[in-house]
């Protein structure tokens, strides 16, 4: 702008604020003077007009020397994505935003989001045009998208006279950062925020400002929110996804074959809120295949429901699959889908792809079919229901026939079962059960019935055969593949197991040579052991278009239909079989299957956030639990050797602890990666992976979901190791009394020798 000339001296306050509201952009003090024509000692007086007006609120600050009319933002500005809002739209601050009031909110339509490439998200850093919405509000058009925001934590603020500090309550930020009054945002003790890291001035703590205000950690949930929140996880559904459930047109009998006859019935946990498959069982009355069977397991027809570019489709995508955390579910889909219209509720006709399937008196599934179908459950059992049938002839009940002959079954397919002789790692399930305040009352093991095994078994033969069917018609589809374990891991844990006089063969392995250990193992009263270490070597299952078999169950191909309501994944198998069989409306389009490599390798990522998030909500709760018992003894086993330490698992919670290397002893202990095993330098005593140890809890941070432990059972004694000359020298030389004393072994250990408590 052409500086005007006028008097010198300073303007009025009224003056300067329409000389911003009427210049677009960002003014540096230095236009400003030129302006008004200050000059001189005049500069000094301006400086503190322009900062009495910030108190005022009277104009903006952006930097040090730049300023705007009172909550006015440049035309053209870099904005962060903080989250999304309930119609999809996505809701960010501007990236340098240094006001000390809230700051405006910036609205980028969920379409102009979408058109970018990748679609822009929570994290993202987009160049956008702003135009004036109203009051503290702006609609932003993407420019382009320029990176990552800065990284943000979430944290829990604490106040002090100087503003406040905050502590991340993500472990990979062990440190606090302080935080200027002016960069609160208004937050209060106690408050779960977000914030983000600023440039360090000097030493000292690093700096940083509150972002956003996430909750409060007194909140009864306030651990899951930080889970959800940390792995950015959406938990509320856009207004219009949940529009377009709840105008769902319900299903007709077109080109349905009727099961409504049929005593098919779901087995379910019995907290289950959504019910997406049930099972039937029957003698095959064909005669030629005698001690044969016609089973049949019938899934919710969520394609019928959910259809290729539908609202309810993307947000299904986005999400990838239902994550299930201890005080609630986070739904992939709308309720009135996963809890109502696609639920296979109890007397309730609902419409089902099914498959029906035989198999011969040896278990062998000799042919299958998919039906497009409507049903009605007879019943809703639970996996205790279903095994009081099984167990006492003389249970009666509705579906009680219906159970046993589905056991009948299932001993048969049993046989097959043997023959195939899939991983067999039994590990025990544990769920956190709360309190109506939200705290943990207790932790309970998940019982392992027949019940299980036999649900279990039926979607595994349903699930294959989906994928030869799909293969059969040359249909895309998405693999479950579960790859062999890696060779380096692999040869690890060869020598582990040869340490301690078990043999695994050289080269590529089965599943059966280890389901032959575990056996041994379990002779040996060494199974949680070493099914820990056989866990280890195992690479993770993905979604891919790729078939590459599924090692664990030991099939040449496999894939997902059994669970549509929950994993996005099942919901591309059953379009694809629609396609297939043709059978009527919600097929794979030409479109989908083309983006079938980038949905797999989505929902593969979107998986792993899940599972993280359900860890880490359950490590807060336990933790938090765990924080009543500091100073007790509990019995664990060694889940994981680092040469920082030992990670313990609790046997009676479940709940993860760590014991430090330093506070093992005065004895040096070494980290030997091809044993998985801490080992004294001194005298070879170990602490190995799957260990059975006794600890005592000694710090618990329910926010990290962290636990500290102390180690009592003394290391496992090694009679044939021979320490090095050094060692011997090293071991002399150190002053009488700084050694442990008495016999070494598998036994407890008194609580604070080894100067424990001192060290603490």
């Amino acid at each position: 702008m052409t500086s005007t000339k006028r008097p010198r001296g300073l303007p009025t306050k009224k003056e300067i604020a329409e000389y911003l509201s009427a210049t677009p952009g960002e003014i540096s003090r230095r236009e400003i003077a030129r302006a008004f024509n200050i000059r001189g000692d005049d500069r000094a007086g301006l400086r503190s007009l322009l900062k009495e007006m910030e108190a005022e609120g009277g104009l903006s600050r952006r930097g040090a020397k730049k300023f705007n009319a009172a909550g006015a933002l440049p035309e053209i500005l870099p904005i962060d994505v903080l989250s999304v809002d309930e119609d999809g739209d996505l809701l960010c601050m501007p990236a340098s935003w240094d006001g000390d009031s809230k700051p405006p909110i910036i609205t980028v339509a969920h379409k102009d989001a979408a058109r970018q490439k990748p679609p822009s998200g929570v994290g993202d850093r987009l160049l956008a045009r702003l135009k004036p919405a109203g009051d503290d509000t702006y609609d932003a058009k993407i420019i382009k998208p320029i990176g990552r925001g800065a990284h943000r934590f979430l944290a829990v603020f604490r106040e002090s006279k100087s503003g406040g500090f905050a502590d991340p309550v993500e472990r990979r930020a062990r440190n606090s950062f302080s935080i200027e009054r002016t960069q609160t945002k208004g937050a209060r003790d106690g408050d779960l925020v977000w914030i983000e890291a600023a440039a360090r001035r000097g030493g000292g703590m690093g700096r940083a400002r509150v972002r956003e205000i996430a909750g409060h950690i007194d909140d009864a949930h306030a651990y899951t929110l930080i889970a959800l929140a940390a792995h950015d996880i959406p938990v509320e559904l856009p207004a219009d996804v949940v529009h377009e459930a709840d105008r769902a047109p319900s299903p007709t009998m077109k080109d349905r074959t009727d099961l409504r006859e049929t005593p098919l019935l779901t087995i379910d946990p019995d907290d289950a809120k959504d019910h997406d498959d049930a099972v039937f069982a029957a003698p095959d009355e064909n005669s030629k295949n005698a001690g044969g069977w016609r089973i049949i397991v019938a899934i919710a027809d969520v394609s019928w429901f959910v259809r290729p570019g539908s609202r309810i489709d993307a947000e299904a995508q986005n999400r990838g699959n239902s994550v299930y955390l201890p005080d609630r579910v986070v739904p992939m889909l709308p309720e009135k889908l996963s809890n109502d219209l696609c639920s296979l509720r109890e007397n309730t006709d609902r419409p089902c792809i099914a498959v029906e399937m035989t198999i011969d008196a040896h278990g062998r599934k000799t042919s299958h079919r998919f039906l497009r179908a409507m049903m009605r459950s007879v019943a809703k059992l639970s996996y205790a229901d279903a095994q009081n049938f099984i167990t006492d002839p003389k249970a009666k009940g509705v579906g009680a026939q219906c159970v046993r002959n589905l056991h009948e079954a299932f001993k048969t397919r049993w046989k097959e079962r043997a023959k195939r002789a899939p991983l067999d790692l039994d590990l025990p399930e544990r769920k956190v059960i709360l309190k109506p305040d939200g705290t943990v009352d207790k932790v309970v093991k998940r019982e392992r019935y027949d019940a299980h095994r036999m649900i279990e078994e039926f979607m595994i033969l349903a699930n294959v055969a989906a994928a030869e069917t799909l293969e059969q018609k040359r249909t895309p589809q998405i693999y479950r593949v579960h790859d062999a374990p890696d060779p380096e891991k692999l040869n690890s844990v060869r020598d582990y197991l040869e340490d301690l006089d078990y043999s695994l063969a050289k080269g590529a392995v089965r599943p059966s040579q280890f389901n032959q250990i575990l056996k041994i193992a379990g002779d040996r009263g060494q199974q949680e052991m070493i099914s820990d270490v056989i866990l280890r070597s195992q690479r993770q299952a993905v979604y891919s278009t790729e078939n590459a078999g599924h090692f664990g169950l030991n099939l040449p191909r496999y894939s997902h239909f059994t669970s549509p309501i929950r994993r996005y994944a099942d919901l591309t198998i059953h379009r694809a079989l629609v396609a297939a069989c043709k059978l009527g409306e919600g097929a794979q389009t030409e479109k989908e299957a083309s983006r079938l490599p980038k949905i797999a390798e989505a929902v593969s990522d979107l998986e792993r956030r899940a599972v993280a998030a359900e860890r880490e909500a359950n490590d807060r709760y336990l933790a938090g639990y765990m924080e009543n018992h500091i100073g007790e003894e509990f019995d664990g086993r060694i889940r994981g050797v680092t040469r920082f330490g030992l990670f313990v698992m609790l046997d009676e919670t479940g709940a993860d602890g760590f014991v430090p290397t330093r506070t093992l002893g005065a004895e040096r202990f070494e980290f030997h990666e091809d044993r998985h095993a801490m080992i004294g330098a001194d005298t070879g005593g170990a602490y190995r992976l799957g260990q059975a140890v006794r600890v005592s809890v000694v710090e618990s941070a329910p926010l990290r979901g962290g636990l500290i432990f102390e180690m009592i059972t003394e290391p496992v004694e090694n009679p044939d190791f021979e320490p090095s000359v050094r060692r011997r020298k090293h071991r002399s030389a150190r002053p009488k009394g700084s050694m442990r004393e008495g016999k070494r072994g598998n036994k407890p250990r008194k609580a604070g020798r080894s100067g424990k408590k001192k060290r603490r």
